[in-house]
C-alpha cells in the first residue's frame, strides 16, 4: 500500500533537525514530500546518511532568484502543506511568507518550526534544543537528586516537542481546511511542545504528588523501583515496578527482604532502599537478570545500546528497525492494519529529483529548461 497519507503533497523548505524530521514522518506515511534545497552542495553530513530525508524527493532551487521563488509558489499551488524552520521573518524576506503562500493556495497548511516561537521577546534569538527545553521547565526535571540537569540528547525539544507537534498540527489544519476551504499557519514551537509534554507532572504537582525538585519523585529516579541499575558486568537494567502487584513480583523474583523493602511508598526510605537494591542488582550480570525478569510483570528491560536494540528478538520480530544499503535505522511508526506504508526510499542527493519532481508537480519541460537557463534550478 501507499500509506495513509498517499496523495498528500508537501513542500519542505530545507532546514535542520525538527523540520526534516516532521517531513520525514509525513513521507514515511506515504505523502509526496519534495524537499527544496538551496544548493547541491552539502557540508559535513553526507546526504547518503541523512536518514531524516528518507522517502523524500530533492529539488535544488535558488531562492535568491525571482525565478526560484516563483517555482516554489507554483509548487505551493499544488500542495497541501508547506513547512519551514527558519527564524521569524526569514520566509517573509524571501517572498515566501504565509500571506503570499495563502494567496496562491487558500487551503494550504503553512507549518512554521521554531524554538522560541513567532512571537514573544525571545522570538528572534538563536538557540538549540537544550535551551528550549531549559526554558520549558522540562530539563529541570531530568537528572538525579543533587546532580545537574541532564540533556536527553535532542529528543524532547527537536523531535518530541517540535517535529511531532508540527506534524500533528499540520494534519489537523489539513483536515479542518477540507471542511472550511481555508488554510492557516501552524506555529509549532519547541518550548510550547516540551512544556505540553510535562502536563501530567503539573497535575501531580497540583495534588502535592510531585515536588519541583529533580530526582526525588516517582518517575524521575527518586523511587528505588523506577530507575536504572548497574549489573555485575558493567551494563544496566531498567525497573519500573510502580503498581503494587508489579512491585510484589520484583520482591519475589529478586528475592528481596520484605522487612527491608516491604513498605514501597515510604518516601523517606527511598534512598536507603535504592542503595540496598543497587547492591542486589550488582551481584548478577545483565543477562542473568534478563533470564530472571524479561517478559515478567516486574516491568523490566535491559538498557540496550543502539546496536543492541536493533538486534533484540522482540524488535526483530516487530521490524522496529530495518537495514538499507547495510545501514540500520528505525522503521516508520505507527503501524496501520490496512494502509501500511512501504519501506522508505533512501535519502536523495540534493537536486537528484529536480526534473522528475517538478514535472510531476505540473511544470512543463519548457518551464524546467527556463529555470535552469536562469540559474534558478539545478
Amino acid at each position: 500500500m501507499g500509506g495513509p497519507l498517499k496523495g498528500m503533497k508537501v513542500v519542505e523548505i530545507a532546514g535542520l533537525g525538527p523540520g526534516p524530521f516532521c517531513a520525514m514522518m509525513l513521507a514515511d506515511m506515504g505523502a509526496d514530500v519534495v524537499r527544496v534545497e538551496r544548493s547541491a552542495k552539502f557540508g559535513v553530513v553526507n546526504p547518503k546518511f541523512d536518514f531524516l530525508n528518507r522517502g523524500k524527493r530533492s529539488v535544488v532551487l535558488d531562492l535568491k532568484k525571482p525565478e526560484g521563488i516563483e517555482a516554489v509558489l507554483k509548487m505551493v499551488e499544488a500542495a497541501d502543506i508547506i513547512l519551514e524552520g527558519f527564524r521569524p521573518g526569514v520566509m517573509e524576506r524571501l517572498g515566501l511568507g504565509p500571506d503570499v503562500c495563502l494567496a496562491r493556495n487558500p487551503k494550504i497548511a503553512y507549518g512554521r518550526m521554531t524554538g522560541f516561537g513567532q512571537t514573544g521577546p525571545m522570538a528572534k534569538a538563536a538557540g538549540h534544543d537544550i535551551n528550549y527545553i531549559a526554558m520549558s521547565g522540562a530539563l529541570h526535571m531530568i537528572g538525579h537528586a543533587g546532580g545537574k540537569p541532564v540533556p536527553p540528547v535532542n529528543l524532547v525539544g527537536d523531535f518530541g516537542g517540535g517535529a511531532m507537534f508540527l506534524a500533528f498540527g499540520l494534519l489537523a489544519a489539513v483536515i479542518e481546511a477540507r471542511a472550511s476551504g481555508k488554510g492557516q499557519v501552524v506555529d509549532a514551537t519547541m518550548i510550547d511542545g516540551a512544556a505540553l509534554l510535562s502536563t501530567m507532572m503539573y497535575g501531580m504537582m497540583a495534588q502535592g504528588l510531585w515536588r519541583d525538585e529533580r530526582g526525588v519523585n516517582l518517575l524521575d529516579t527518586g523511587a528505588h523501583f523506577y530507575d536504572t541499575f548497574e549489573t555485575a558486568d558493567g551494563k544496566y537494567i531498567s525497573l519500573g515496578s510502580i503498581e503494587p502487584q508489579f512491585y510484589a513480583e520484583l520482591l519475589r523474583i529478586a528475592e528481596l527482604d520484605a522487612e527491608t523493602f516491604g513498605n514501597q511508598m515510604d518516601i523517606a526510605r527511598w534512598p536507603e532502599m535504592k542503595d540496598s537494591l543497587a547492591a542486589v542488582i550488582k551481584a548478577k550480570t545483565r543477562d542473568e537478570w534478563c533470564a530472571l525478569m524479561e517478559g515478567t510483570d516486574v516491568c523490566f528491560a535491559p538498557v540496550l545500546s543502539m546496536t543492541e536494540a536493533a538486534e533484540h528478538p522482540h524488535n526483530v520480530a516487530r521490524g522496529t528497525f530495518f537495514a538499507q544499503d547495510g545501514h540500520v535505522q528505525p522503521a516508520p511508526a505507527p503501524r496501520f492494519s490496512r494502509t501500511m506504508p512501504a519501506t522508505p526510499a533512501a535519502p536523495p542527493m540534493p537536486g537528484a529529483d529536480t526534473d522528475k519532481a517538478l514535472a510531476d508537480w505540473g511544470f512543463t519541460a519548457d518551464d524546467i529548461a527556463r529555470l535552469k537557463e536562469a540559474g534558478a534550478a539545478a
